[in-house]
């Protein structure tokens, strides 16, 4: 069994916060997301956790490229076989369809294997652009973020879910905002004004969305 730890160093602030804390990050400079991210990113290999990461405007090797450069032990995570670069679009949408249940039990999968595996934890980041490619079901994303929160109770995976101020309409940020109970501005994390419970920004989202299915 792994140790449990209540508190999560999150590489890039002095501030730990709860294991399971859900983030959103909304950036425009892609200096800043990589400063940000690789320390994140890094924090959790050098803790022994197990850490993935969606990548969707990169490949895999250019992810294990940008993270050498900043002097990540990328050959040594490897080898311990805790850390995974994964296709954003092959990971949230892998029969061609977005649905969002399918999704979070991957993550509740990923939280059990890597407590199986010998793991401190798990923490994951990943790009979200692959949402706007017009993939069947990838309207339902908000749906889905919504429901991390209560995934992240039982299963409490450490997160980072990156969109880019630049490609995303300000509608759609103002969603990601709701459903995040945390955000980074400036390189801190703050409790987000803007959170809304599951059921009240459920009860919104589907009075916008009338015919779409739920969950």
């Amino acid at each position: 069994m792994c140790k449990e730890k209540s508190e999560i160093d999150m590489g890039f602030t002095d501030r730990k916060f709860p294991a399971g804390t859900h983030m959103c990050f909304i950036f425009q400079d892609e200096k800043e997301r990589r400063k940000i991210i690789t320390k994140f990113l890094g924090k959790g290999l050098q803790e022994q956790e197990n850490v993935a990461y969606f990548a969707d405007r990169m490949t895999r090797e250019e992810v294990i490229d940008w993270l050498k450069g900043f002097d990540v032990d990328i050959t040594g995570a490897i080898t311990a076989n805790n850390f995974g670069v994964h296709d954003s679009t092959d990971t949230y949408c892998p029969n061609g369809k977005f649905i969002p249940v399918e999704m979070l039990d991957r993550l509740k999968t990923f939280y059990n294997d890597s407590f199986a595996k010998g793991f401190t934890q798990g923490r994951v980041s990943g790009e979200m652009s692959w949402a706007l490619r017009g993939i069947p079901g990838s309207d339902r994303l908000m749906e889905y973020e919504a429901w991390v929160n209560e995934v992240f109770k039982t299963h409490p995976i450490t997160a980072i879910c990156q969109y880019d101020a630049n490609k995303f309409s300000g509608s759609l940020i103002m969603d990601v905002l709701k459903v995040h109970p945390m955000m980074i501005v400036k390189g801190q994390i703050v409790y987000n004004p803007y959170y809304m419970q599951l059921e009240l920004f459920l009860k919104e989202f589907f009075d916008r969305n009338e015919n779409m299915p739920k969950s």
